[in-house]
């Protein structure tokens, strides 16, 4: 990497991303990114959306600092962009989207005032003030997994519905810089196109596609193949082209399949409803056309760049099936995305564009750690034990009591440390089974996480085992790619084996989750197989847990069998 003149003064950077959903905040202090929360955790209510002020709160908290202290702030998004493009085409559709621009007005006018009101509030025009820079969405994104990856070079994929306009980033970077080869522009989304199918099978489209993902396998990919391969074209250049005959996203209405579309495949699934075999092979149909898409694009980017390594962002890159492809399927050694792989890693994008895109500083983080959040310690977790009056145990050994539990095939929650950055629990805010338990998967499903049976659950190993279980080359700390199993080891896995035979895995080392790599390592020796079912500490609908509170609600309004914070456990029985 090159060298810089070091400045005498480092930048103390507030990152934000309230401009879509998702609202985040982190702190860049020193190079390093001292913390990165996200407002769904304290409001508590899923992909919030506004400004992030409840963790731009908490991270002046967790950084040791006050406002004052922050020098510059980056914001995810542009909003010269979206008036200078997106309005514009809003208007020239007039007749088609007439409730547009009035909801969009209202909603940049909103989002501009909280901002502006927050910043007089924290800096008044006497005192010092720091820098504002708005940041384009996808240079986030962008900046976002490759300044934190551990590539000195790479090439660059970013893809998501939309930002300001852009749809998709295909660039390259090196050192301290990011360079665009070509971006694609709305209503020409792969990640719209995906929310279509999404919709079509009941399911709440920009927020569960991981539904459709999880659903897929269920569904003959051939049957409707041909329809959803004509709806996506990519040119020489990696640009991508959305038939819109077979779509309504692009006018802004309720909803996002054309006419056109529900003649071909029948009406849309209502949520209340069961699936039928044609929802199967919709969402079937639309993931492999995905899949196809991103590992073309990927191929013309190795094509281009001839770069070993690959990062990849955007809340497409969020499809964990299709980065497994793209990581099989390509010439590239390894691809990296970050743990907050969509909007709410902009903040930490926007932090590190400004960094060292803008300031010059040299890159010294690497992102392998993602326990960037809150933390309670075992004095504060006793305190709201001792508040809500319940019995526990203190156990020094607090991971070889929780392997016990998990032999004994008890479902605990699991929270520990500081808190995950992005939508995987890692360790830190997990629920926790025996994965060799097919009867688990079930059980957790109905009981404990009251969602839809057919969904997987992902399998955490310790890093020095993966090879023993699955065909995976490279570590995926995150759980942001799907692997298969290898063929003898199925059967032994049973609660984590999807139907197809993958699993989106996580490898845990004792590097970056000492506690949780004892854990498994202590199951393995009690069950033979180093390797725990790991969901996310939460019901369905819900975040995830950031507070002991929050943990004991989940924990007392679910089938949870016991809970393991910090030093103690408590139990139902």
């Amino acid at each position: 990497m090159k060298t810089h003149s070091p400045q005498k003064k480092p930048p103390v950077i507030l990152g934000l991303n309230y401009a879509f959903h998702d609202a985040s905040a982190c702190i860049v202090k020193d190079g390093q990114l001292v913390c990165a929360l996200e407002e769904e955790r304290f409001t508590r209510s899923k992909h919030a959306t506004g400004f992030p002020e409840q963790s731009v709160q908490h991270c002046l908290a967790i950084a040791g600092l006050e406002a004052g202290d922050i020098t510059h702030i980056a914001v995810s998004a542009k909003p010269s962009l979206y008036w200078s493009r997106k309005l514009l085409y809003g208007l020239r559709h007039l007749s088609k989207a007439p409730s547009f621009i009035r909801h969009e007005l209202i909603r940049l006018f909103w989002q501009q005032r909280a901002l502006q009101g927050w910043y007089q509030l924290q800096w008044p025009e006497s005192g010092h003030r720091p820098a504002l820079h708005f940041i384009p969405h996808h240079a986030c994104h962008a900046a976002g997994t490759f300044f934190v990856s551990p590539f000195e070079s790479a090439a660059i994929l970013s893809i998501d519905g939309s930002g300001e306009w852009s749809t998709s980033f295909l660039g390259q970077g090196s050192d301290d810089q990011v360079k665009s080869f070509g971006e694609s522009y709305f209503p020409h989304s792969l990640g719209s196109f995906y929310e279509a199918a999404t919709e079509y099978c009941g399911f709440q489209p920009n927020y569960d596609e991981g539904k459709t993902m999880g659903l897929a396998p269920f569904g003959d990919a051939d049957r409707f193949y041909s329809q959803f391969r004509s709806m996506v074209k990519i040119d020489a250049e990696g640009g991508i082209h959305i038939d819109p005959s077979w779509f309504k996203y692009q006018y802004w209405g309720f909803q996002r399949c054309s006419a056109r579309f529900e003649h071909e495949f029948g009406q849309p699934r209502r949520s209340s409803e069961p699936f039928e075999q044609h929802h199967y092979d919709v969402a079937a149909a639309a993931q492999r056309v995905l899949e196809e898409t991103g590992v073309d694009i990927a191929r013309q980017l190795y094509q281009k760049t001839r770069e070993k390594n690959l990062v990849i962002a955007g809340g497409v890159s969020l499809n964990s099936v299709m980065n497994g492809c793209i990581l099989r399927e390509t010439p590239f050694d390894d691809v990296y995305m970050m743990a907050a792989a969509g909007d709410n890693g902009t903040s930490i994008g926007a932090a590190f564009y400004l960094q060292h895109a803008i300031l010059g500083q040299p890159r010294t983080y690497v992102h392998l750690d993602p326990y960037v959040g809150t933390a309670y310690n075992n004095e504060e977790i006793k305190q709201v034990l001792d508040a809500a009056k319940l019995d526990y145990e203190f156990h020094q050994d607090i991971e070889a009591v929780a392997a016990k539990l998990l032999s004994q095939q008890r479902i605990i929650g699991w929270f520990q440390g500081r808190m995950e950055i992005g939508p995987r629990a890692l360790g830190n805010r997990s629920i926790l089974a025996d994965p060799t338990n097919a009867a688990m998967k079930d059980k957790i499903n109905a009981e404990v996480k009251h969602r839809e049976a057919y969904r997987p659950f992902a399998p955490s190993v310790v890093v020095e085992a993966r090879h023993e279980y699955f065909d995976i080359g490279v570590e995926d700390p995150f759980m942001l790619k799907v692997c298969h199993v290898l063929p003898e080891k199925k059967k032994i896995l049973s609660a984590i084996t999807h139907v197809d035979g993958t699993a989106r895995l996580q490898t845990v080392s004792a590097q970056t989750n000492p506690r949780y790599h004892a854990l498994i390592m202590e199951f393995g020796a009690l069950s033979g197989v180093p390797v725990v079912l790991n969901t996310s500490f939460n019901v369905m609908g819900e975040p995830i847990v950031e507070s002991p509170v929050d943990a004991l609600r989940c924990f007392f309004t679910t089938g949870l069998d016991d809970l393991v914070i910090g030093n103690y456990r408590v139990s139902k029985s």
